[in-house]
């Protein structure tokens, strides 16, 4: 009896293993092709689109990051993330201000980088639990290894929901502004950063007395913030 427990306790942690050894390079695979191949489809668009019981709609135009507007591309690093550029993935003291935030106030504060937003919207599912929380921890750690700055801002700002079954720079910009992502202002720009928080409930055009002073903050602080290199 016991030989035959240890075989079959053998067998499962052999099983086990290979699991987790294919679920590893599965992962790498995906990682290391989205570094250059455009992102087609994410779980979240999958999962808006179901959960929509009004009329569906999507929008996703995939547009390379020499086609969206630098000001956007400032605009969202301000509003969402002003260590993007030097952290490897993970803002320690955003996320204790975030830990010690929720601890006090329900209203929830999030402490996500723009990589982990990126990790977390291109290879996982929104809904919060520990489970999703450690395997965004593990795909920001490839994405910073594998991708560059400039690739998970791409990405970033080709895949994040803009609006109401709105995805992407390219998208956003044709649905709030009717122009193409290149040619955005800097006011525009930060209209549409400023909805990132909820972009189901909030409009970049017209804007909301909130939404209007969001816009504005993160106008002057993408003036102090100045210009940026990505690698």
């Amino acid at each position: 009896m016991r030989k035959k427990t240890k075989k079959r306790l053998t067998k499962i942690s052999k099983f086990i293993g290979q699991c987790i050894a294919w679920c590893i390079a599965l992962s790498l695979f995906w990682v290391i092709l989205f570094k250059w191949v455009p992102v087609p489809f994410t779980p979240l668009m999958a999962i808006r689109y179901l959960q929509t019981t009004e009329k569906k709609q999507f929008k996703h135009d995939w547009v390379p990051i020499e086609k969206i507007s630098p000001y956007l591309q400032l605009a969202v690093i301000c509003s969402e993330d002003q260590k993007f550029i030097t952290h490897s993935g993970f803002d320690f003291n955003a996320i204790e201000k975030a830990i010690k935030n929720n601890q006090k106030s329900k209203r929830i504060r999030g402490g996500s980088t723009i990589s982990q937003q990126t990790a977390k919207n291109v290879f996982l599912w929104p809904h919060r639990s520990w489970l999703r929380k450690g395997l965004e921890v593990y795909f920001t750690f490839l994405i910073e290894l594998f991708w560059s700055k400039e690739r998970i801002l791409e990405v970033y700002l080709n895949s994040i929901e803009m609006g109401n079954g709105v995805y992407g720079a390219q998208s956003a910009s044709l649905y709030w502004f009717k122009k193409p992502a290149t040619r955005l202002t800097k006011y525009e720009a930060a209209a549409i950063a400023a909805i990132l928080p909820n972009p189901r409930k909030y409009k970049a055009s017209p804007v909301t007395t909130y939404i209007q002073r969001r816009k504005i903050w993160i106008v002057s602080q993408m003036r102090n913030f100045g210009s940026f290199k990505l690698k």
